[in-house]
């Protein structure tokens, strides 16, 4: 029997397209579901319709929240409302997997941190760059195994193309995007977390800039960042500058350094290996190789499956989840200059 079994999922909030990922790949774990809710209509609802037919668009949430057959909410609305919407959905009884970023303001996260203690629900945010992402499983398993020593430091890029022209109204406002830290190196700081194991970290360094886009005062188009770990170091860059003619919307990258070699993931594209994602690159006192893991299984949805019939943390702990969004907040925060 599949780990998903019995598990029906509802879906609150289609303005981003990871919506898909998300609901996908629970799908394929077992799970089902019947219903969605979104608030605005602009170009992924009709898509999302196409892509699941069979889903009923409901024209109120509380129908779905209503429900006491539902046993998680997944949440891809604009990032704004997200902590909002998953609060609600927790004090309904419901298990929130949300998208990046799972919220956008030291405010939102306290009360989403009140709120789990207070129900026991599962706040999950589904950091899509390591979870649906073979090559990191892969990653996760040799560093596991000692393969590079112990994690020295990650150095994560995040480069995305900027597809103006099908961007929705709020992609532009800062508020209700969240930033360019908030929003995007919400994956990176995860991942440094994960592969060092870091719980103590300081921003030694955030930097975010507008610089192409001077019609959109609200858009940050370039961020960096420095984290210093009580066990490893972390390198972050983000950016929308991947070119049209890139034949993917991003070239990401993670570099794990350990003290006996190191790891390269070309996660979604790789030019000097035909054009394939998902390739790993090892060299450490064996050797030298490059690993294609296209076929590597994604732990995420499986486990979490499995965390809410057992009401466990196998996925991605609680405090993991909380602490990425904290230093990635407070990254954001510091770079535009805001007292933390």
């Amino acid at each position: 029997m599949s780990v998903g079994h019995g598990l029906k999922l509802a879906a609150i909030g289609i303005d981003h397209g990871h919506i898909f990922g998300m609901l996908g790949n629970m799908l394929k774990e077992g799970c089902t579901a019947a219903q969605w809710w979104t608030a605005d209509d602009w170009a992924l609802p009709e898509k999302f319709q196409e892509t699941y037919p069979d889903l009923e668009r409901v024209a109120d949430r509380r129908t779905i929240l209503d429900d006491p057959d539902v046993d998680m909410v997944l949440i891809a609305a604009v990032p704004e409302d997200r902590a909002a919407l998953a609060i609600e959905a927790m004090r309904a009884g419901k298990d929130v997997m949300v998208d990046k970023p799972g919220c956008t303001t030291l405010e939102h996260l306290a009360q989403i941190k009140a709120v789990v203690a207070e129900t026991g629900r599962i706040w999950t945010v589904n950091f899509s760059e390591r979870f649906q992402v073979p090559c990191v499983a892969k990653a996760e398993e040799l560093v596991r195994a000692g393969g590079i020593g112990t994690v020295i430091q990650t150095i994560g890029m995040g480069p995305h193309k900027q597809n103006l022209s099908t961007r929705p109204a709020w992609f532009f406002e800062r508020n209700r995007y969240g930033g360019i830290l908030t929003d995007i190196a919400s994956h990176q700081v995860d991942q440094f977390l994960h592969f060092t194991g870091s719980t103590d970290v300081q921003i030694k360094h955030a930097q975010v800039a507008n610089k192409t886009l001077p019609e959109h005062p609200g858009m940050q188009d370039f961020g960096e960042l420095v984290l210093q770990g009580d066990k490893g170091h972390g390198y972050i860059r983000v950016d929308w500058f991947t070119p049209k003619g890139l034949p993917m919307w991003g070239d990401g990258r993670l570099t794990i350094m350990g003290s006996d070699g190191y790891i390269e993931l070309r996660k979604y594209i790789d030019l000097a290996n035909g054009n394939k994602g998902d390739q790993l690159l090892i060299a450490n006192g064996e050797g030298a190789q490059v690993i294609d893991c296209r076929e590597m299984g994604l732990p995420y949805f499986a486990r979490i499956c499995a965390d809410i019939h057992n009401r466990s943390q196998t996925a991605v702990t609680q405090d993991h989840t909380f602490r990425t969004m904290d230093i990635t907040i407070r990254a954001q925060m510091q770079a535009e200059g805001v007292q933390v």
